[in-house]
């Protein structure tokens, strides 16, 4: 446990030596790693979450590699830069290596892109390991149908050469599905991303239910309507809109409900 929890001195130490600004992002990836442990998206301590800091160094912010996503605080995020230099670490665990490999690579290339989120929950999994992917079932799914790009399974990604790969399938979107793993979105914001990543998810929860019932008996959304999401979908996928702020807000609301604050420490 000494590991995981840091001391309060020790957390305010991290707190007075970091900008205002990177603390703010601090604060909201632990929050986001938080509600994804809420929600069950977590993957034991795999998986990972990442928010570029904000100035002129290439630095993000990533979880410790060992670390449960309900004990990722602000102040016990790993700190490293593109090349995987640690530049501090607080628990002194590390970082896991396809974490790096795939959120590096993402940062290098994307700049637009500050957080990028990765799970392997078990739906969004499944959707990946299905030969037409993401379907056209539900209006959750049309919010990414036309955008959504997929990465062909390497196996797990701890070679760099991969990265080249990742960064061309994922192209100009900013919603990928990792073949036979699971699921990745990124954005402007970490309020950004956390939308992306919950509709999406939400949409593979609900095409697995769909098929229970068995292929046959599914009912295709027709391709006016496809498109037609397409277009008003396009206002959300900038993460500029007041909707990604509320969304947001509403869902530090439940960690406040669940009186999960830890993550502010």
């Amino acid at each position: 446990m000494a590991l995981v929890s840091l001391s309060s001195s020790h957390a305010n130490d991290i707190k007075n030596s970091v900008s205002h600004e990177e603390w703010q992002e601090r604060s909201k990836l632990a929050a986001a790693y938080q509600l994804a442990a809420l929600y069950r998206w977590t993957d034991h301590i795999y998986t990972h979450f990442s928010v570029r800091v904000p100035g002129p160094e290439e630095h993000f912010l990533i979880n410790a590699y060992g670390l449960l996503f309900s004990e990722i605080t602000a102040s016990n995020l790993v700190k490293i830069d593109l090349d995987g230099n640690i530049i501090s670490d607080p628990t002194g665990l590390g970082i896991n290596r396809a974490g790096f490999v795939i959120h590096s690579a993402i940062h290098r290339a994307r700049p637009d892109l500050k957080a990028v989120l990765h799970t392997h929950t078990k739906d969004g999994a499944a959707v990946s390991a299905q030969k037409d992917g993401l379907l056209p079932l539900s209006q959750h799914a049309l919010g990414y149908y036309s955008r959504i790009t997929y990465h062909e399974y390497e196996g797990i990604a701890l070679d760099l050469d991969e990265q080249q790969r990742v960064v061309q399938d994922l192209s100009t979107s900013n919603v990928m599905i990792l073949r036979n793993h699971g699921l990745l979105a990124g954005g402007v914001s970490i309020e950004h991303a956390f939308r992306e990543l919950q509709g999406l998810e939400r949409a593979c929860n609900i095409q697995i239910a769909a098929l229970s019932g068995g292929r046959d008996n599914l009912h295709y959304a027709p391709q006016s309507a496809i498109d037609k999401v397409k277009a008003q979908s396009q206002r959300f996928q900038h993460g500029t809109d007041d909707i990604t702020q509320k969304h947001w807000n509403a869902a530090v609301r439940q960690l406040e409900a669940a009186n999960l604050l830890s993550y502010k420490n």
